[in-house]
């Protein structure tokens, strides 16, 4: 019995087998470094827009490619096309559509999942990525990590949380599926913060959530925050009973994309449990299981 929806299952469900994504580094920077915004990025970003596990290649086809010559593709026979560093939508119409086509080169994929900003789309964009929506099945993956305009203002976000309303509405609009990624942890916010983060996500049409915990990376913003004394990292309890709040008060209708943050250890400062995905996994399950609770249990209270 699963205790919140798993995207693994909502993926089977959806395409009849185990479908697997293709990790995908489109060459994009960002608004957030490039410096139409600002040149620092995300206090929390690393310096590869959290892609350091992705090719360096900026030719897409051959990254597709060298993942069906690889083992991985043994693995399951339905794939999803992710693209998922920096900003995927920061580019012209032509180019965009250039690199999504490069993508999508194999039939055994039937997805594609695009992560961006929510001030980096519009609607020609939009339209864009729902032209591919007639052959796969097509989501966008927009990081929120919090609805405390403060807390973006000292993360280096770059955009107020009415931007991601509005990218919202726009990718409603087009019945284009909305990932949110949001993070426990950030500096200064405490249980209070999550609680109106949830509360502010349950007022928008969602179909999937990523849940992040905030972990030190080397040569960050945070990274020089922590070494200056002036952040403290989450404990692993901490994490686990804000993730908990998070599944029990979300729609039980969204999908759990992912429930921890995952860093290479080489680059990973802080904190060291992060470095240890089962045990956040299985804490996770084990805490709603020992409590009979269930994703959405308290969601008609946020309503």
């Amino acid at each position: 019995m699963e205790r919140y929806r798993r995207l693994n299952t909502f993926l089977k469900e959806k395409f009849g087998e185990r479908t697997l994504k293709i990790c995908i580094d489109g060459g994009f920077t960002c608004p957030n470094r490039d410096g139409k915004i600002s040149t620092k990025g995300c206090i929390f970003c690393s310096e590869r827009g959290s892609g350091e596990h992705l090719s360096s290649t900026t030719d897409i086809s051959k990254q597709v490619q060298d993942y069906f010559n690889s083992y991985k593709a043994n693995r399951a026979n339905k794939f999803i096309a992710y693209f998922q560093n920096f900003t995927n939508t920061y580019d012209t119409i032509d180019n965009l559509k250039a690199k999504y086509d490069a993508a999508l080169i194999d039939d055994r994929i039937v997805a594609l999942a695009i992560a961006t900003r929510p001030d980096c789309l519009n609607e020609k964009i939009v339209e864009l990525i729902k032209s591919y929506s007639d052959k796969y099945y097509v989501w966008v993956e927009l990081g929120l990590q919090t609805s405390n305009d403060k807390t973006a203002k000292l993360i280096n976000r770059g955009y107020e949380s009415s931007k991601f309303t509005e990218a919202v509405k726009l990718l409603n609009k087009y019945n284009i599926d909305v990932v949110t990624h949001i993070m426990v942890g950030l500096p200064y916010e405490d249980e209070l913060d999550i609680k109106n983060t949830v509360s502010f996500l349950n007022h928008h049409n969602i179909q999937g959530l990523k849940i992040h915990s905030t972990y030190i990376v080397e040569n960050t913003g945070l990274s020089n925050l922590y070494k200056k004394g002036l952040y403290t990292p989450i404990s692993l309890d901490y994490y686990l009973e804000n993730t908990l709040y998070i599944l029990t008060h979300i729609s039980p209708d969204i999908v759990i994309h992912k429930l921890s943050g995952d860093c290479p250890k080489v680059l990973l400062v802080a904190p060291d449990w992060n470095a240890h995905k089962k045990w956040i996994l299985n804490g996770i399950d084990k805490l709603l299981k020992e409590r009979n609770l269930f994703q959405g249990c308290n969601y008609d209270s946020e309503k």
